[in-house]
């Protein structure tokens, strides 16, 4: 009985993955997008630790357009999004860009490993469950969200991220 139960509970699981990671992008405005700045939700900042260990500071990029990308090793969708966002990071790194990874995983070795595979050339950190919690919650990967220059929150994306939209948006931000 027990051997039943636990194969139907992975039998929904599996299900519940399968749907979530088929569902079409959700891509949502920062709460309070299209108000004047003094409205509108300032990325909480934080001090996270790379894989090796050295901190990064979320402040220390005001003034530049961040892409804060929450992802996770095991993510399929996260897999299709990271070759992007090491392109963007090369093509408009000079221009006041950055993305920065947070990796969702339980190992920093695993991270690690594999940000050498993929050849991410942006700054990776480990995230936390209270960083997850600051920024709404981290409830299915990835989660994607564009910081302005003054650490505005201007977009969030949960879930594969339309990214021709998304690089759209950068570019906006950027001619700002």
């Amino acid at each position: 009985m027990n051997r039943r139960l636990l194969w139907i509970a992975a039998v929904l699981l599996g299900g519940m993955v399968v749907y979530l990671g088929s569902r079409p992008p959700k891509t949502t405005a920062a709460p309070g997008a299209g108000k004047p700045s003094s409205q509108t939700q300032t990325a909480p900042d934080f001090t996270l630790n790379s894989p090796d260990g050295k901190p990064l500071t979320l402040s220390s990029y005001r003034g530049k357009v961040v892409l804060l990308d929450f992802w996770a090793t095991w993510c399929t969708p996260c897999r299709a999004e990271i070759p992007r966002f090491i392109e963007w990071q090369q093509k408009y790194g000079d221009k006041g860009f950055v993305v920065l990874g947070v990796s969702m995983d339980d190992s920093s070795k695993d991270a690690a490993a594999f940000a050498r595979e993929m050849k991410i050339t942006y700054p990776v950190v480990m995230g936390t469950s209270q960083v997850a919690d600051a920024y709404g919650g981290v409830l299915g990967l990835p989660v994607n969200l564009l910081i302005a220059r003054d650490g505005r929150i201007v977009q969030k994306d949960v879930g594969a991220t339309d990214l021709n939209a998304l690089e759209k948006q950068v570019q906006s931000e950027l001619a700002k």
